[in-house]
């Protein structure tokens, strides 16, 4: 299940092609509501735009969806040869106001590709799978815009990156299989930021023998302008002005991986604006111990990590405090 936070009364989510709301009740629970028993494709990604509707798009190379497109239009695609001629949706925009589904026509595919909202409200998305590893799309949220899609529009394949906007509204990109490096987009028409610029930090963590797990990279900007990149089980505060690491952080005790394919999750914590002096968190939680993914191959599957560590990344000398989700956060574990 996905979860989309619209307002702190109310709970929007999509599970698998349904949609559901949560009510809050005055005891402080809450109770399901279907809404939608089938909005015609499954969310793989989704993003709640400005205007409170959600964009919502799934891989397109996996066959028809349940969804067909409006006036006669098709994909044809070589690259996906069990598919010739596709009349189908793999993207939608759910209207929550008013309970409806809007098909959106997307070309290229989006399987694991990676993105951001820009300051301009409209959601930029980059990468994917086959012909969309290097497509650079944009959805201006408006009650008739459809995707824009350009291609090539990345110096590098990108799928399984990561995306941050930056301070001056450009999106930093980092890494995807077999990508270790960065780019910016926009790029300028002239200068160095025109490609691509190594960052061996992601080759450094990457598990051999096709395991990877520094995909999908965990990067949140510090409140010093810095990045925060967390990849695998470890981190670096990363000036990207520079390409030089400003700081090296200690690794997460347990070493497993909390990255991509031993997917966990990460959120920098709310910051406190009125402190003298203002400090930056990071909560890293769940992973995979150190070797699922090859268990997996050979019908194996081990329990995700039940553990959370938690990180002040402005501290002169910063260590993880480690906990299970929900309860107390132990004793700094170095």
């Amino acid at each position: 299940m996905t979860m989309v936070f619209v307002a702190p009364s109310l709970v929007f989510a999509i599970a698998i092609a349904s949609a559901f709301v949560a009510f809050p009740t005055d005891a402080g629970g809450g109770t399901w509501q279907l809404v939608q028993k089938n909005i015609g494709i499954v969310a793989m990604h989704m993003q709640l735009m400005h205007n409170d509707r959600v964009v919502i798009f799934d891989r397109t190379d996996f066959g028809h969806s349940n969804l067909t497109l409006p006036n006669g239009r098709c994909r044809r695609n070589p690259y996906e040869k069990s598919v010739k001629v596709d009349c189908t949706a793999h993207s939608v925009e759910y209207d929550v106001a008013s309970n409806t589904i809007r098909a959106l026509f997307v070309q290229t595919d989006v399987w694991c590709s990676s993105g951001s909202v820009a300051p301009d409200g409209r959601l930029i998305q980059t990468g994917g799978y086959n012909d969309g590893e290097r497509t650079l799309r944009i959805f201006n949220p408006c009650s008739t815009c459809d995707w824009q899609e350009f291609g090539p529009g990345l110096a590098a394949r990108r799928w399984y990156a990561s995306n941050h906007i930056l301070p001056d509204g450009r999106q930093i990109i980092i890494g995807g299989k077999g990508q270790f490096n960065y780019e910016f987009n926009p790029k300028a028409k002239t200068g160095a930021d025109k490609t691509t610029f190594r960052l061996p930090f992601l080759w450094q963590t990457n598990d051999p023998a096709g395991v990877m797990n520094n995909l999908y990279p965990f990067v949140f900007l510090n409140v010093d302008g810095n990045l925060f990149i967390f990849s695998n089980n470890r981190s670096i505060l990363f000036d990207y002005h520079n390409n030089t690491v400003v700081k090296t952080y200690p690794e997460i005790p347990g070493g497993d991986p909390r990255c991509y394919p031993s997917t966990g999750s990460a959120v920098l914590l709310p910051l406190n604006l009125q402190a003298s002096s203002i400090q930056a968190e990071v909560l890293v939680c769940g992973g995979a111990p150190r070797g699922s993914f090859q268990q997996t191959i050979k019908g194996n599957f081990l329990g995700a990590l039940n553990t959370c560590g938690r990180i002040k990344i402005t501290d002169l000398n910063p260590q993880w405090l480690m906990g299970l989700p929900g309860g107390k956060l132990g004793e700094t574990q170095r």
